[in-house]
């Protein structure tokens, strides 16, 4: 719960980042596709029939109110009468639904409900989490991203739709891949142009009586029926109205006929007909009939995480109990993991050796700490991977275990001594909690290595003398030399 939790708090106070961020959040790139592109794309790709968008509306919402899943703060969305509970409620499930799945995010947000019903409970948690605007939320999408830092263009579109009745559209994955296969977008969805039109079609699109409810039917169309593989088009409620659909139909009433030797032709698919249009697929990429309406939406190629080693070090001290006892310290409050907690940790060239990489470590956890630290006082745990949507990230971990406190230095970062339980419950990232496993394993198979060569010396001891030491006796054995005169 604990990433989740500090996923949704990062998100209260700063722009969110990571791998699942909703089109519009965050970091844009790409501004345009290609030099000379038309202002406005070609009339095929837009929505212009108010008829068959309020058809499209229709259908959609009838399907919606039929089929849509039982999540709970959709249920609380509905039935919440107090506006500001009710958008903290949607905020909290839209930050968490950016790090993980639905099904996951759902005993999640049972939990932090039950403890954080409201934004007043939140700031008064544990975490540096921030009271903002005396409890009450801004009423639009606009006064949302204005106001609240860590909203975007996408959040703050689902907490004025669902919770506010705003008629403004939303873009997230689902969104753009339902938009792509209707409207035969095949361009980079990444580009700037690409998404800025996709968030027209959801803006002109949106249901003006029922705006929260349609943008979740959209995303859950996405979900459900327009799925990335085998989308279930014969299920689809708004198949008439999609582009990539008739191209499909298109190419089996062509195979049909050809296999039953029929010369009539088949009515063709309207083509764009522009040859530098800014939404169709590019010139290399034609359709493909094999595809489907798979077709859309093209991604560019994926860019390969880049490569980086941190040397990890788990701090450890004795505490009142004889428990270990471990240090974390804060990261900043910007970039990535913002404001999460972790054990001691510095970057790595490439291409050290081990003993180099002890060096390194050794030189900065002296400064930090301000005693000396030998190399050869490092024990080496092992190396954790961890891969981030960007990173390919390498934690190469050691353990240091003190005799007493250390005086830190302060002015790095903040800094305190934990428990297990007590880390386990703090805001620590995913990869910090495989560092402490890897450490409890080493100590495991060291306490294990203990225990074996004490039993190796007690029998050792036994074989020497006349009574071994070392062998159990038996119950019967046992009572008999209890009861002996």
């Amino acid at each position: 719960m604990s990433r989740l939790r500090a996923a949704a708090a990062r998100g209260l106070r700063r722009r969110g980042s990571g791998s699942a961020a909703p089109a519009g959040e965050g970091s844009r790139k790409g501004a345009s596709l290609r030099e000379g592109a038309p202002a406005r794309p070609h009339a095929l790709h837009l929505f212009g029939d108010p008829v068959e968008i309020d058809a499209l509306r229709g259908r959609l919402l009838t399907w919606y109110d039929k089929s849509r899943r039982d999540l709970p703060w959709r249920a609380l969305a509905a039935v919440e009468p107090d506006a500001d509970r009710r958008a903290y409620a949607v905020w909290v499930s839209e930050i968490m639904l950016q790090q993980t799945q639905v099904a996951t995010v759902i005993d999640y947000y049972n939990r932090w409900m039950q403890k954080w019903p409201t934004l007043q409970a939140l700031a008064a948690a544990s975490l540096e989490v921030v009271l903002e605007l005396a409890g009450h939320m801004p009423r639009t999408a606009e006064d949302l991203q204005r106001l609240l830092p860590g909203v975007g263009r996408y959040t703050a579109g689902a907490i004025a739709s669902i919770s506010f009745g705003q008629a403004t559209g939303v873009v997230d994955g689902n969104v753009i891949r339902v938009l792509c296969r209707l409207r035969c977008i095949g361009a980079d969805t990444s580009s700037l142009a690409v998404i800025d039109c996709l968030w027209n079609m959801a803006n002109t699109l949106v249901d003006r009586s029922r705006p929260g409810d349609f943008n979740q039917a959209l995303m859950e169309l996405g979900a459900t029926v327009c799925t990335p593989k085998s989308p279930l088009c014969g299920e689809c409620p708004v198949k008439e109205h999609c582009h990539a659909w008739r191209r499909v139909e298109k190419d089996l009433a062509s195979a049909s006929q050809k296999l039953f030797g029929k010369t009539t032709l088949v009515p063709d698919v309207e083509d764009c007909g522009t040859g530098d249009c800014l939404l169709c697929l590019p010139a290399a990429e034609l359709w493909d009939s094999s595809l489907g309406v798979t077709n859309f939406p093209r991604k560019a190629a994926k860019k390969q995480p880049r490569v980086e080693r941190t040397a990890t070090c788990v701090l450890e001290r004795r505490g009142h109990r004889g428990a270990p006892e471990y240090l974390i310290v804060q990261r900043p409050s910007s970039g990535l993991l913002a404001g999460l907690w972790e054990f001691p940790s510095f970057p790595l060239a490439l291409g050290l050796q081990e003993e180099q990489q002890k060096e390194v470590l050794a030189d900065h956890l002296q400064a930090w700490t301000r005693q000396p630290v030998q190399t050869e006082s490092l024990c080496f745990v092992g190396e954790v991977v961890h891969i981030f949507s960007h990173i390919h990230q390498t934690y190469v971990v050691y353990s240091l275990c003190l005799d007493g406190d250390v005086v830190l230095d302060t002015a790095s970062s903040p800094s305190r001594w934990v428990t297990e339980e007590e880390f386990r419950a703090s805001a620590v990232s995913t990869a910090m909690k495989k560092v402490l496993k890897a450490r409890e394993t080493q100590r495991g198979v060291q306490n294990g290595r203990a225990k074996a060569s004490k039993r190796k010396r007690e029998s050792k001891l036994g074989a020497a003398g006349s009574a071994p030491t070392g062998i159990q006796l038996s119950l019967r054995a046992f009572l008999r030399a209890q009861s002996a005169p």
